[in-house]
Formats: structure tokens, sequence, C-alpha cells
């Protein structure tokens, strides 16, 4: 799953900050990987990465300032488990500076 400004991504993002093609999701031998494809960087931890094992519930960041991602395997959460995984992706957000 490939993730960028352009329209034939599979996921797009009106971001200045963000590639045509920034970062793709990819089948791996350990499971899955985030690939970097952009020039401004993607960000685990806040530390740049071309590529990185995928971790369940890890958040990555589109350029120093750009949008932030949380990566959830399995079942997508529904009701109150929806809304606590968006206020713990916010409070890391925060923690990061974003």
């Amino acid at each position: 799953m490939r993730i960028g400004r352009a329209a034939d991504n599979q996921v797009v993002l009106y971001s200045a900050v963000v590639s045509r093609h920034h970062v793709e999701v990819q089948a791996a031998d350990s499971g899955w990987r985030v690939v970097n494809l952009g020039t401004n960087g993607t960000y685990v931890s806040g530390k740049r990465v071309e590529e990185y094992n995928v971790e369940d519930g890890m958040v990555i960041r589109l350029a120093r300032s750009g949008p932030m991602i949380q990566i959830r395997m399995g079942p997508a959460p529904t009701g109150t488990q929806g809304e606590e995984a968006f206020r713990v992706a916010q409070e890391q957000a925060e923690k990061m500076g974003g």
C-alpha cells in the first residue's frame, strides 16, 4: 500500500510536506515493513528511517513536521476502542512535537 500526494496512491494525503509517492507498506518475510520513498523522509520515534519492520500500534510521521499515521494490525477498532486509539495517537503526537 503506497501513501503520498499523487492520485495514483492507495492512500492520498494533501499536505505540502508529503511527497507524491512518500511511503509504502510492503509484505516482508517477517510480516510487514515500511519503506520510505519520499525526499522529505519517514520518521519512527523521531528518527528518520529508510525501512522499518511494522509493529502493531506504531506511529510513522511523513516528513519531520508532516502527518502522523498509526499502523494497526488486525481488525479496525470500533466504538470506544476507536476513541481510545485516537486519544493515544494524539498523546503520542504531542510528545513528538506534533
